[in-house]
């Protein structure tokens, strides 16, 4: 039998890191609470999970106060930002329940709410919930999309906010 290395003990400072050269989109997931006001928060892990059925999944930290009410409703929307929107993100990242104040927003039938603006946004159905780590794993049934024709995506890289350069649309 093959002999691997034993893992290494990894500082939290460099797993962050090595983490941030991998570039991500940001998004907003974000619900009507009980009362009927917006909650959220920005995310940096979201993913298509499946197309039959369709879902995605969202990875957000565990202690989020804005999740928790998010999570209540059974249901939220991902609300794919644009590069101009990076106001959106720094509001929608800080805590305190006045974060979607001088956000642009409308609810929709869902009971979702999605941000002016945004390239895209998916409206789900919360179908699971998954510990991992210090992080929820949230699956996402999706009920209904829409989807901005122009425009680039809000992108974070190495701890900052970067912008995508394409040369090229790739095809299907």
């Amino acid at each position: 039998m093959r002999q691997f290395a034993r893992p290494r003990r990894i500082d939290q400072s460099e797993f962050r890191a090595t983490m941030g050269r991998f570039a991500s989109g940001l998004t907003v997931v974000a619900s009507l609470d009980e009362a009927g006001l917006p909650a959220g928060l920005t995310c940096q892990s979201f993913s298509s999970l499946s197309v039959d059925p369709q879902l995605v999944l969202v990875c957000v930290g565990e202690g989020s106060t804005s999740w928790s009410r998010v999570e209540r409703t059974g249901r939220f929307s991902v609300s794919i930002l644009a590069e101009d929107q990076q106001d959106v993100c720094v509001a929608l990242s800080r805590p305190g329940p006045a974060k979607f104040d001088g956000v642009g927003w409308h609810a929709t039938g869902h009971g979702t709410v999605r941000v002016d603006g945004a390239l895209a946004a998916i409206d789900c159905r919360i179908d699971a919930v998954h510990r991992a780590g210090d992080h929820l794993v949230v699956v996402g049934e999706v009920l209904d999309l829409a989807v901005r024709e122009d425009g680039s995506p809000l992108l974070y890289f190495r701890g900052g906010y970067a912008k995508a350069t394409c040369s090229s649309r790739a095809t299907a």
